[in-house]
């Protein structure tokens, strides 16, 4: 009888909508306020949304899925169990654990073994500094090829006077819209870098999924082949790991050969072609706060560059803290030790993902020029193709003009990645370096909005879009040559186009 109801009402009968794989455990009430009180705020922090008071925010914040998480039931009982010890804490050994589970093995030695491997840090761009502090001591005209660096990553690559180069994939940059694996690397230009620059290359750097180009994933054809490259070369290849989980489920999902395989035998296959690790454990570790340098006790960078491994723990001690806590709290690390356990569930990768992918095609379908396909924790809207036939040029910086109406007027906050963000000012030519990407990126936080949130943020991005021709340019009165500028400056409208 049970089976013949389940085929009675399943098949073409089948409900098309499913209920989230959670429920809400707690929930806040935002404060009111109207668009006249926000765009006065916005004034007096110079349109930069970075310095907009949180609370303010009426819609929904897409600033970044770093560190916003909604923590789950699991991970706020773990917390009660922290223990602060200053050296070897409780939640050390579990997540040791946990990170070999995860990521294989090789990545953290135990401690009785005194060849520490694994360092943590209280955040991501902690680790990269690091890492790149103790490889910019290694000599002169240093470069580091990546499939794209973010921003923050380039900057503690420059800070440490090596070169960042961005190899973004032929599909990407040629736009297309149905290749899936966007966030590549170019393998083609990458060997040609090589052959040119060999020397000056100390270690290769993929970025999973790629954030600076759109979100998109990377394929394990292609990590493969870099990895196979990277070794030919002797040149040790490194993650940049934060949406590691999110990269294995475009895999499984769209890569031939992967639909029957584990998120975990997924994840185990990636980093077993890699010799060492960044990551902010603020994105696929579930945490509010976190991160970590992981490096393979068997792999290239260990064995080309032994000496290095002692002065990163020199480099971590001075700055974060003794190697079992890092820059981390005990009870930081017992929910990142459940954290890394839930990111790799079906239940919620696929819920997490088909939610920013429904966000990011109703996008699509009302008309806004969002980049295709949809990654996996963001939709880039492509600055360019949303001012098209109007007067906005690169220089007005159109994607801070659009980010600053979008909250003031409807409360939603979202972040520049273009022209601003990642471009330079030449003060020589007084002339602005425009990046090859010019995005206003709308990151999800985990775990944390409804599809009622992300439609109202659809319209309003529609209601500006209707009437973008009457969107102003902006001024930078502050910041224009700083480093890193987009967190510094300040601007004002321009009452009218050049």
């Amino acid at each position: 009888m049970i089976n013949k109801l389940i085929s009675v009402f399943s098949g073409s009968n089948k409900v098309s909508i499913s209920p989230r794989p959670y429920i809400n455990h707690s929930v806040e009430f935002k404060k009111s306020n109207t668009p006249e009180e926000r765009m006065k705020t916005l004034e007096k922090v110079g349109l930069n949304v970075f310095f907009f008071p949180s609370e303010m925010i009426t819609g929904c914040d897409f600033l970044s899925d770093s560190g916003t998480t909604t923590m789950t039931n699991e991970q706020w009982a773990a917390l009660h169990l922290g223990d602060e010890a200053y050296g070897s804490n409780r939640g050390y050994f579990r997540l040791r654990e946990q990170i070999l589970k995860t990521f294989g093995n090789d990545f953290f030695n135990p401690p009785e073994k005194g060849k520490p491997n694994a360092f943590l840090f209280h955040q991501g761009r902690a680790c990269e500094n690091a890492l790149f502090s103790i490889i910019g001591q290694m000599g002169t005209n240093l470069i580091i090829p990546s499939n794209g660096h973010f921003d923050t990553t380039q900057a503690n690559i420059e800070a440490n006077h090596i070169t960042p180069i961005n190899l973004f994939s032929l599909e990407f940059k040629n736009g297309d819209e149905k290749f899936r694996f966007k966030g590549n690397m170019d393998i083609l230009a990458l060997k040609k870098l090589i052959k040119e620059k060999y020397n000056s290359i100390p270690i290769l750097y993929l970025t999973i999924t790629n954030n600076t180009g759109g979100g998109q994933p990377v394929s394990l054809a292609n990590i493969r082949e870099v990895s196979e490259i990277a070794h030919h070369a002797k040149i040790p290849l490194f993650f940049d790991a934060c949406r590691f989980a999110e990269n294995a489920w475009f895999i499984r999902k769209y890569e031939k050969g992967y639909s029957q395989k584990s998120i975990r035998a997924i994840v185990l296959e990636m980093f077993s072609y890699i010799d060492g690790f960044t990551i902010s454990f603020k994105k696929d570790g579930l945490v509010n706060m976190g991160g970590g340098l992981f490096i393979k006790n068997t792999g290239l960078f260990t064995k080309k560059y032994p000496h290095l491994i002692d002065a990163i723990m020199n480099f971590q001690i001075r700055t974060e803290g003794h190697p079992s806590y890092g820059g981390l709290s005990g009870r930081d690390i017992m929910t990142l030790t459940v954290g890394l356990k839930t990111v790799m569930t079906d239940e919620y990768l696929n819920y997490r993902i088909n939610q920013v992918i429904t966000f990011g095609e109703e996008m699509k379908n009302a008309g806004l020029p969002v980049q295709m396909p949809i990654g996996g924790h963001a939709v880039y809207l492509n600055v360019n193709k949303f001012y098209a036939g109007t007067k906005m040029r690169g220089e007005d910086f159109g994607g801070i003009s659009l980010t600053a109406l979008l909250l003031g007027l409807y409360g939603h906050r979202a972040c520049e990645l273009g022209y601003f963000a990642f471009g330079k000012y030449n003060p020589n030519t007084r002339k602005e370096i425009h990046p090859e990407v010019n995005f206003v990126r709308f990151a999800v936080p985990r775990l944390r909005y409804e599809r009622q949130d992300l439609s109202a943020a659809i319209v309003a991005v529609k209601a500006l879009h209707d009437k973008r021709d009457k969107i102003p340019p902006v001024k930078v009165v502050y910041g224009r040559d700083l480093p890193l500028r987009h967190f510094k400056a300040r601007f004002q409208f321009l009452p009218k186009f050049h």
